[in-house]
């Protein structure tokens, strides 16, 4: 344990004085009485104990303040460290279509956690889990593409950020069929690009992108087979994985006419096609997201690329712990100012 403020603890030598002086004229006030056998037992009141309680407590409570304003903390992460990393691009898909309830295991319900995006979510965080000492960036893509967060070692930074990535509601026309709107677009060639511009100037020797879609691209300014070329021509290697399944009714969330949301059925599509070709043609593989062992495979095949040793700068997290002083002095010093005006009968 360590302090943030630690010459706030000075504060103890005027504390000491204060405390022996208070404590020794306590010990000093009184009257004298030749006859003590006179005075009857029990003769003191609550309120003069109550009385000759106070110092010690407004004692306690200051020494707690004193502690706490020296802020104690536990250091939780090293300052620096040498590592073997690689550089990983997280390329997540959050068209409309990711709001598919089709991979709800049987016999669950429908509910936000079953989603497409939830499930890629999920898998997204147990990779990163498993790469403690990779730099690994975040890359979105919709109808757009946009970089969430750039190639980090910070992951607990990194899955906060992946938190707030969410899915804008889908909308159906009356033959129930999802509205192409901008958020439902998806753009697979512009945010393979965006992960490739965030890798071109990264460290680390092996760099791959980890693309997970369901693979269905209509929109954007980048063909995903010119991506792929790019990709392969800086030697990026493009790990595809696959999120849905082929279903012409597929249950997906939507908003009824009072703008409430509902389950509906659309005619969702999976396209495992295209990241199959995006991944052979880099030297990838593809995984479908239904097959348990998809994450161990990719991981076992990361495992075996060329690493780079670097020399990570990590900054310190702290656990602060003043908080129960502050609170356990703040306290004492309450009651020992309570206390003191019960047992003189004054009032606040």
């Amino acid at each position: 344990m360590s302090f943030a403020n630690p010459w706030m603890l000075v504060l103890f030598v005027p504390f000491a004085a204060a405390a022996w002086r208070l404590l020794r004229r306590g010990r000093k006030a009184g009257i004298r009485f030749s006859a003590l056998g006179r005075i009857p037992a029990g003769a003191a009141g609550w309120r003069a104990r109550v009385a000759a309680m106070t110092p010690y407590l407004l004692l306690a409570g200051l020494a707690l303040l004193i502690f706490a304003a020296a802020r104690p903390r536990s250091s939780l992460a090293r300052e620096k460290k040498s590592v073997d990393a690689i550089a990983i691009a997280m390329t997540v898909d959050v068209s409309g279509s990711m709001d598919a309830l089709d991979l709800t295991p049987k016999g669950e319900r429908f509910s936000r956690n079953t989603t497409r995006l939830a499930v890629v979510k999920k898998l997204f965080a147990e990779f990163v889990s498993k790469r403690p000492d990779d730099l690994i960036g975040l890359v979105t893509f919709g109808g757009y593409a946009s970089t969430r967060s750039p190639l980090t070692a910070d992951h607990e930074a990194l899955l906060n950020v992946l938190k707030g990535v969410e899915i804008p509601s889908i909308a159906l026309d009356a033959q129930g069929r999802a509205i192409a709107a901008d958020e439902q677009m998806t753009a697979v060639g512009d945010g393979l690009a965006t992960a490739l511009a965030r890798l071109k100037d990264a460290k680390p020797k092996s760099k791959i992108v980890i693309l997970l879609s369901d693979g269905v691209s209509n929109t954007g300014a980048v063909e995903p087979d010119e991506a792929a070329a790019a990709a392969a021509k800086m030697g990026v290697k493009v790990y595809a994985i696959g999120v849905g399944t082929r279903s012409r009714r597929t249950p997906i969330f939507g908003r009824d006419f009072f703008g409430r949301e509902t389950i509906q059925y659309a005619d969702m599509t999976f396209d495992e096609k295209q990241l199959k070709s995006i991944a052979k043609r880099t030297g990838g593989t593809y995984f479908p997201v239904n097959d348990r062992d998809s994450l161990e495979k990719a991981l076992d095949e990361i495992d075996q690329l060329e690493t780079t040793r670097l020399d990570a700068d990590v900054y310190n997290r702290w656990r602060e712990h003043f908080v129960p002083f502050l609170l356990a002095g703040a306290v004492l010093i309450l009651l020992a100012v309570s206390l003191s005006m019960s047992a003189t009968r004054r009032m606040a």
